[in-house]
């Protein structure tokens, strides 16, 4: 008799054991705190979408607040109503729901459950390629806008110097010669802009502009450089391979383009900044030979003595050394005052 009392006691004490570790298992500020989102709903873990979708219907009209009219019922309807919404959340969402059953299943790993559930919640909603593809589509508007507004200052500059301009008009009255021989009758303002727009269009045709302020082309946004940069990236390998077998290996001489590479590096300019180099500056440099190392001190010594030298017959250059004589860097004194 007293065997039979002990295994019943026992077996009420595993009971409810069971029945608190089923409570205390769940982790109170994730998903559905110390509440089984299931039990929330009503349905089993082997419920189907439908099935959770149906039970969430039913209990949201029941526990609406506005089914109710008391101001009690209506903060009581409030709460469970707040907690059949986030169970359903979180069993709606194939993902959500597996990382739910998994924390069921594995109490134990209660960090990782904390970290999976505020992994999810802070994730962005919308998907990064679709953000990284809007990111570089406005950088490559944006890119190509400004290259068209750097081109269109410089054929306005262009537009005003007389070499070009003097050149431009003398077509333009050609043009203007012509249209006005064929008796069509236009006000001054119109002959004014169509003189600008063909000014334009010679200089237009006329200059090469390079360098920073070149006409843009739609292989340089960014979207097509990210495109083709397979191919730059082979191209730059196969440049670099050719010049360590032709000039280092086989000893080769260098042709026009190679030499110009060497004096563009001597120089520490970017292909930019020596594009927009005028071309008799550019054969200057070849005539010289330039790309010998040598040669590049010796003309490199030379620039700087010119540059020291109209440094120092300048006025504006006299007048802040003598101030920097009489007075130093920073310094102040009484006389000053």
């Amino acid at each position: 008799m007293a065997r039979l009392f002990i295994s019943f006691v026992f077996i009420c004490l595993v009971y409810h054991l069971n029945a608190v570790y089923a409570h205390d298992h769940l982790l109170e500020g994730i998903y559905c705190g110390k509440e089984n989102c299931y039990d929330v709903l009503g349905v089993t873990r082997e419920a189907t979408k439908n099935e959770i979708a149906r039970s969430y219907r039913q209990l949201a009209k029941r526990f609406h607040p506005d089914m109710h009219r008391g101001e009690k019922e209506k903060k009581e309807a409030g709460e469970k109503f707040k907690e059949i919404a986030t169970a359903y959340e979180i069993l709606r969402d194939e993902e959500e729901r597996s990382d739910y059953d998994y924390m069921l299943d594995n109490p134990q790993e209660y960090y990782a459950h904390y970290y999976r559930y505020y992994r999810r919640r802070m994730a962005p909603k919308v998907d990064v390629r679709i953000v990284v593809a809007v990111t570089i589509t406005i950088i490559s508007i944006i890119q190509y806008y400004s290259a068209w507004s750097k081109y269109d200052t410089a054929i306005k500059y262009f537009m005003t110097v007389p070499k070009y301009r003097n050149r431009a008009l003398e077509i333009a009255k050609a043009e203007m010669t012509e249209s006005q021989s064929k008796k069509v009758k236009k006000s001054k303002a119109q002959l004014k802009i169509e003189q600008d727009l063909l000014i334009r269009q010679v200089i237009e045709e006329k200059m090469d502009i390079k360098g920073g302020y070149a006409k843009p082309e739609i292989v340089d946004i960014l979207w097509i450089q990210l495109i083709i940069f397979p191919y730059t990236l082979v191209r730059y390998f196969y440049w670099h391979l050719r010049w360590l077998w032709k000039f280092t290996i086989l000893k080769q001489p260098y042709g026009t383009e190679e030499k110009l590479h060497i004096i563009r590096k001597f120089m520490e300019l970017g292909q930019t900044q020596f594009d927009a180099l005028e071309d008799k500056e550019v054969q200057n440099f070849l005539d010289e030979e330039l790309w010998i190392r040598e040669n590049y001190d010796v003309w490199k010594q030379m620039k700087d003595e010119e540059t020291k030298k109209a440094l120092a017959e300048n006025n504006k250059y006299k007048q802040y050394r003598r101030y920097l004589k009489q007075h130093g860097v920073g310094r102040m004194t009484f006389d000053d005052s």
